[in-house]
């Protein structure tokens, strides 16, 4: 702040409490959204006066795939079939009950913040949203279709609730009775729960229709019924980088950003993450690594 940098402040980046976690379940149970405000009240209260951009929670679609339908983030829940390594979890059900109460706790927070603090401190909030851009593998109907879906299970499961108070219709089509429901109380204090939206992107993939799945082994990962593919007829969608599902795609942003404005009501709107993965040695210098043409190429791409 004294080099004049305006710092956001996200209260919540996946780091719950182990102890609320053993207690009961952490984002499992519907308790943790009034912890969850009573430590955004601390915030508020202790640090309001100097911070005037607040994030409720960084992508929940992270915490609830990779914590609790691949049970690679913690608490490392997921299905046995899904992967022997977790020891408890529902691939099918967990995640949307994780974002469910997610949702809920970002929403008691924004109103707190409303209520108590936000015209004396003179601040904002909102939330950050992960997502990856779709584009149909094929001119058909079904992949337009399915990249639509697409889209709607990873950016509209949570910018839904809280631009209009419900879930997407895809959503509720596919997952039926294993989504859980708002209340009409809970619906109105979602929708408008943010004063600005902070989206990461970073890639994006091809979109092809995929089957019904198996109904004795359903998750989240196929309840779309698409199917996410990084190349088309031998063709990468963009470079690749250093992770594996990380390809070079700026365009996407573009398209991203025109999508929020176009179906959620042209929300403010902030990159809040943004990037591309460097195959070098951690250790290299910051100049070398700055000069990687991959990572030019894409910070390029996006401003253009």
């Amino acid at each position: 702040m004294n080099a004049g940098i305006e710092p956001f402040v996200t209260i919540y980046h996946f780091d719950l409490p182990q102890a609320l976690e053993e207690e009961y379940g952490g984002f499992l149970s519907p308790r943790i959204v009034d912890d969850y405000k009573e430590f955004a009240e601390l915030c508020f209260r202790e640090y309001g006066g100097k911070v005037k951009k607040w994030i409720t929670i960084n992508e929940p679609w992270t915490i609830s795939i990779f914590g609790y339908e691949q049970g690679i983030f913690a608490p490392g829940r997921c299905s046995d079939w899904v992967d022997p390594a977790c020891q408890a979890g529902d691939s099918a059900t967990e995640p949307y009950i994780v974002s469910h109460h997610v949702l809920l706790s970002h929403a008691s927070a924004v109103n707190l913040y409303r209520q108590k603090f936000q015209k004396r401190q003179n601040g904002e909030i909102g939330i950050v949203l992960n997502c990856f851009w779709m584009l149909p593998y094929s001119n058909s109907t079904v992949d337009k279709a399915a990249a639509e879906r697409a889209v709607d299970f990873v950016f509209g499961w949570h910018m839904e609730p809280i631009t209009y108070g419900r879930y997407p219709k895809s959503m509720e089509a596919n997952v039926g009775e294993r989504l859980p429901k708002f209340t009409d109380e809970q619906s109105l204090s979602l929708i408008g729960s943010y004063d600005f939206v902070g989206v990461n992107y970073y890639s994006s993939f091809y979109a092809i229709e995929s089957k019904m799945a198996d109904q004795n082994r359903l998750r989240y990962q196929t309840d779309s019924l698409t199917e996410w593919k990084s190349e088309k007829d031998g063709i990468p969608i963009g470079p690749h980088g250093a992770l594996f599902w990380l390809n070079v795609y700026p365009e996407g942003i573009r398209d991203v950003m025109n999508h929020v404005k176009h179906k959620y009501n042209n929300p403010p709107m902030y990159i809040t993450e943004n990037g591309t993965a460097n195959s070098h040695h951690r250790s290299m210098e910051m100049s070398i690594q700055m000069s990687n043409w991959m990572n030019i190429n894409k910070l390029s791409g996006c401003r253009a």
